[in-house]
C-alpha cells in the first residue's frame, strides 16, 4: 500500500516511541489518515517504564495503547527452550519469536478499535517486514498492511534520521536524535539484538556493544555462581528451589546468567530475503535455561529420539525465523517435541563463571535412561561385555560384504 491509499481506512501503527514512530505517525496524521498507535509490552529491558512511550508519542496527536503481552512472551520463551530453537547454530531467535507474539497480540487489540490496516516500521531490507506482514496475513487476512519504509513517497521525504528530525521540529515535536549511534537495538524479554551502523563492517569488533542484559565475560565476577534449575515435562518450574512462573523464570534467569556474562553472541546470519546480516545478540536467560534443558534431554532421549529431535528443533527454528510460527509444519513439530519432552523431568545443577556454564549434577530424573553399571569401564553388574560378541559379528557381516564389493573408499 501507498500513502494515498490510506484515505478512508483506520490505521493501527506499531510504535516504539522513537524517531521513526513519531515521524510516521505525524506524517500520516498530516495526510488526514485516521491513526491509532499500539505498543506491545514484552518486558523490554531498555524501557524502565513502558508508559513512557505514551508520553513520547502524545505530541504526535494519536492515541497510544499499551498491550500487556509479558506473559505471552514468557510462554514463547519456554517454547524456544523446550524446542531448542536456535537459528543458524547459535541465535536464539529473540526477535523472530517476539514478532509472532507482538503481531498476534496487537492485531486482537487493533480489531477492538476498528483498525483495518496494520502499519509497521520495518525496513525494506530486513526480516521483520516479512514477519509483520505474514503474521498479519495469516492471523487477520482481512486486514491490509502499510510499510512506510517501502513507500517511495516516504523514502523520498525521509531518506535519513536528519530529515525526520527536521520534519518533527517543524511540527513542534521534540526530535532529539542525540549523538550518532554506533548500532541499533531491538529488545524484549527473550533478549536484545544489536545490529546496523558500525556493526555492518566485519572489521568492527563485537566489543563496541555495551550490553544491557549481560556483562562481557571479563567484567563478570571472579567467583563461580551455583544455580539449580528444575524442569517438569520440559518446562522450568523452579530456580534455586523456588517455584517460578514462566515470566518469573525468564526474569530471574536473565539476571543470573546476565551478571555472569552468559548469552552474548556474535553472528552473521542468513536472512529470509537471501542477504546476510551481522548482529551481536544477548539472550542470557535462554542460554542458561537452554543449556540446562539439553542436559535433561541427553538423559531421557534415546539415540533415535535425539536424532528426530534435532530435525524438529531446526525445523521450528527456521519457521520462527521466517515468520511462520503459526503454520501447520511448525505446530506439528512443536507437538512432536512436546511428546518427546513428556519425560524431560529433572533437576540440573550448574556453575556459572565468566561466560561459561559448567555441569555440576543432575538428579531427581525418574525417566533417566542412563545406567552407570551398563556404561562402566570397570567390572559391574551391568551389561555383560561377552554378550556384545554376537552384535559385533552381525556388524562385521555387513562391513565385510561392503569391503569385498568395492564400496569402501578409504580417503
Amino acid at each position: 500500500m501507498l500513502l494515498h491509499e490510506l484515505t478512508g481506512e483506520k490505521v493501527g501503527i506499531c510504535v516504539s516511541g522513537g524517531l521513526d514512530s513519531k515521524t510516521v505517525t505525524t506524517r500520516l496524521k498530516q495526510a488526514g489518515v485516521d491513526v491509532m498507535c499500539f505498543t506491545a509490552d514484552l518486558a523490554q529491558p531498555d524501557e524502565q517504564d513502558i508508559n513512557d512511550i505514551i508520553v513520547r508519542m502524545q505530541p504526535c496527536g494519536a492515541q497510544t495503547i499499551i498491550v500487556d503481552l509479558k506473559a505471552e512472551m514468557a510462554e514463547a520463551c519456554y517454547t524456544m527452550v523446550q524446542c531448542q530453537a536456535v537459528y543458524d547454530g547459535d541465535y536464539w531467535n529473540t526477535t523472530g519469536i517476539a514478532r509472532a507474539v507482538t503481531v498476534r497480540g496487537l492485531i486482537e487489540e487493533m480489531k477492538k478499535y476498528g483498525c483495518t490496516i496494520l502499519a509497521h516500521g520495518a525496513t525494506g531490507r530486513g526480516n521483520d517486514q516479512l514477519r509483520f506482514e505474514r503474521y498479519t496475513n495469516v492471523l487477520a487476512p482481512e486486514m491490509k498492511v502499510y510499510a512506510p519504509w517501502r513507500d517511495p513517497t516516504m523514502l523520498k521525504q525521509f531518506p535519513g534520521r536528519r530529515e525526520m528530525a527536521a520534519f518533527l521540529r517543524e511540527q513542534g515535536i521534540e526530535a532529539d536524535v542525540g549523538p550518532k549511534k554506533r548500532y541499533s537495538t531491538d529488545a524484549n524479554l527473550a533478549g536484545l539484538s544489536h545490529e546496523a551502523e558500525d556493526l555492518e563492517d566485519l572489521l568492527t569488533p563485537c566489543l563496541i556493544v555495551k550490553p544491557e542484559m549481560c556483562v562481557w565475560p571479563m567484567d563478570a565476577p571472579d567467583e563461580l555462581e551455583q544455580v539449580s534449575i528444575r524442569f517438569e515435562q520440559g518446562r522450568c518450574v523452579a530456580i534455586n528451589g523456588e517455584h517460578v512462573t514462566p515470566l518469573e523464570a525468564m526474569t530471574r534467569a536473565n539476571q543470573i546468567a546476565g551478571r555472569n556474562g552468559i548469552g552474548l553472541k556474535n553472528a552473521l546470519e542468513n536472512r529470509v530475503i537471501g542477504t546476510k546480516s551481522r548482529g551481536v545478540y544477548e539472550a542470557p536467560g535462554l542460554d542458561l535455561l537452554g543449556y540446562a534443558m539439553r542436559s535433561v534431554y541427553q538423559t531421557t532421549l534415546d539415540r533415535r529420539s535425539t536424532s528426530m529431535f534435532r530435525i524438529l528443533a531446526k525445523t521450528i527454528a527456521d519457521q520462527v525465523y521466517d515468520g511462520r510460527y503459526f503454520d501447520p509444519v511448525c505446530r506439528a513439530a512443536r507437538a512432536a517435541i512436546a511428546e518427546l519432552a513428556e519425560h524431560a523431568t529433572a533437576t540440573v545443577e550448574l556453575s556459572l563463571y565468566k561466560g561459561n556454564i559448567f555441569f555440576r549434577g543432575l538428579r531427581d530424573c525418574p525417566s533417566s535412561l542412563y545406567n552407570p553399571a551398563d556404561a562402566s569401564m570397570e567390572a559391574s553388574d551391568g551389561l555383560n561385555p561377552v554378550s556384545s560378541q554376537g552384535f559385533v559379528e552381525v556388524q562385521a557381516c555387513e562391513a565385510v560384504a561392503m569391503a569385498l564389493a568395492g564400496q569402501i573408499k578409504p580417503f
